[in-house]
């Protein structure tokens, strides 16, 4: 059986897109704010590995070619954005330096827990892109002498987070405006957070989807000053 499997060029994009449809299923039935797809398809296919005996290296060799769709899945989301334009040019200030505060925040937090648990440089570089979408984050990581394979843990585990309590963080304070919650969202966890963004509403997808490319900017500069920090 595992032979069978691990000489198949497909099993690993099987594998990641079966959990994932069985992650949605739960989600829609359950409605739980926990049961996120991604959360539940990362488990399930961990699982299977450890069940079946196979081991990452093999997995990735066959499902490596679903990220070759993550760089046009990511552009697809000025579609939204296009379609809240007038929304976007009436807050266009508030959205930019909502956006500089957030990447600032993160990128100040990184440090102050860096020199909290006295982390040595390539553990702090390999954190620092954690708010950004994987395919500017990995590169940046790898750039800065960071280890990727933590970093898009780390990439995918804020994301996931933002998708689960960003809601509930934001009625928890009081954040009620549209443009205000995409900003946060899209900012803090990039094209998961912007899942749920759009679950939120039209003008909070749009304005998350902005986010994540100006946010992905932005840290690119900023990162160059804090990264030689520590």
């Amino acid at each position: 059986m595992r032979a069978i499997l691990t000489d198949s060029a497909y099993f690993g994009v099987v594998i990641s897109l079966l959990a994932y449809y069985i992650g949605t299923v739960l989600k829609k039935k359950l409605k739980w704010a926990l049961m996120n797809p991604l959360l539940i398809s990362v488990i399930l296919v961990i699982g299977a590995l450890l069940l079946l005996g196979i081991d990452y290296e093999a997995y990735n060799a066959s499902a490596k070619y679903i990220t070759y769709f993550l760089t046009p899945a990511t552009v697809c989301l000025a579609v939204p954005l296009y379609e809240q334009l007038t929304l976007l040019k009436k807050h266009f200030k508030a959205v930019m330096l909502g956006i500089l505060s957030g990447v600032l925040a993160s990128l100040g937090c990184i440090l102050l827990l860096a020199l909290l648990f006295h982390m040595d440089h390539a553990g702090y570089v390999t954190l620092l892109p954690k708010s950004i979408t994987t395919a500017i984050g990995l590169g940046m990581s790898e750039s800065m002498g960071g280890i990727p394979a933590i970093t898009a843990a780390a990439i995918i585990i804020t994301g996931i987070l933002g998708n689960i309590i960003a809601e509930g963080f934001l009625k928890l304070l009081h954040v009620t405006e549209p443009v205000a919650r995409g900003v946060a969202i899209g900012t803090a966890s990039h094209a998961i957070g912007t899942s749920r963004a759009m679950e939120l509403g039209e003008a909070e997808g749009a304005i998350s989807s902005l986010s994540i490319a100006v946010a992905g900017l932005m840290t690119v500069v900023f990162v160059q000053l804090f990264g030689g920090l520590i």
